[in-house]
């Protein structure tokens, strides 16, 4: 394999550059799409696990794209995988501390149990170590179902969400930029990153788990930031759980039907397992405290801080 660059430091300013990209691209999708959804009148619970999931998402989607289309699978399971564990042990953890999240069970029991049933059928799928087009295509269809179902829950029928209104022309300029900017960005940062894998002599899933799970989580943190100083909290929850929804549904789905792949088999002996792990300590955080406490989003910070120390 070829570097795409002919300089390491070419390499680390494209990845980085590509980063950038993808974090400025994804906060004007997301908030393009919040005041869409706001002027519409959509609810803030409805907004953060559809349509903020969604926007959160797309730097995951088109690393994904890239990274698969440049034959490089391992980054685009690693990116999917290595977020849903930063979205809980990172993100969500950070949000925790500035604020405990008190959230109600009844509100987010289906998310709350399809992102653990979703992750768990991702793990059987795993041990045939094979992702085929006819599985993309259950999983987006799996999507459409939750998306449908979420917006006739009668929890979408919550306290509408504050947001200044804001005109179509700029609801449309902020979603275009933010698309040119996570295309642009995606490809910068897959031919960054896969030089720094050679140089450094780090696998590609590595760097899928780590610099892409990172960077493509970063539109996560600052929804969530802006989400506290707004005090919904419920939005936040609904964001991070929405979110790792649809990296599984949509970014797994949608790049399998275009690319079908073969899965790494190391994800399934260290990487999914603790997937599953952060989603089920989540899980039981809300259904016993109905909250995650500032010492629950303490011990799942520890717990990332160590996941990311045996992978480095």
């Amino acid at each position: 394999m070829e570097a795409t660059y002919s300089s390491i430091i070419f390499s680390f300013l494209a990845a980085f550059g590509g980063l950038s990209l993808l974090v400025a691209g994804g906060e004007m999708l997301v908030s393009g799409a919040i005041k869409l959804a706001a002027r519409i009148g959509m609810k803030p619970l409805l907004i953060g696990l559809t349509v903020v999931a969604f926007g959160t998402s797309m730097p995951e989607f088109f690393v994904s794209m890239a990274a698969n289309s440049k034959g490089h699978p391992n980054i685009m399971l690693g990116n999917v995988v290595g977020s849903n564990i930063a979205n809980i042990g990172l993100i969500l953890a950070i949000s925790a501390l500035l604020r405990p999240l008190f959230v109600h069970y009844t509100r987010l029991r289906l998310e709350l149990w399809a992102v653990l049933g979703v992750s768990c059928i991702f793990a059987g799928i795993t041990w045939f170590g094979y992702f085929s087009r006819l599985t993309g295509f259950v999983f987006i269809g799996l999507l459409i179902w939750y998306t449908w179902y979420v917006y006739r829950h009668p929890a979408s029928k919550a306290e509408a969400l504050e947001e200044e209104t804001a005109s179509y022309f700029l609801i449309a300029a902020l979603c275009s930029a933010g698309l040119v900017a996570l295309a642009i960005g995606s490809n910068l940062f897959i031919g960054g990153a896969v030089d720094v894998a050679l140089y450094f002599g780090v696998s590609d899933l590595i760097i899928g788990l780590t610099m892409a799970a990172v960077g493509t989580s970063l539109p996560e943190l600052a929804s969530c930031i802006s989400a506290i100083r707004r005090h919904h909290t419920d939005l936040l929850v609904g964001n991070i759980i929405g979110s790792n929804l649809f990296n599984l549904l949509m970014v797994f789905g949608g790049t399998a039907l275009v690319y079908p792949f073969a899965i790494h088999v190391d994800l399934l002996k260290r990487d999914v397992p603790i997937m599953i792990g952060f989603s089920l300590v989540l899980l039981i955080s809300i259904i016993t405290k109905h909250q995650v406490s500032r010492l629950t989003g303490f011990l799942l910070l520890v717990a990332y801080g160590m996941y990311i120390y045996i992978l480095t």
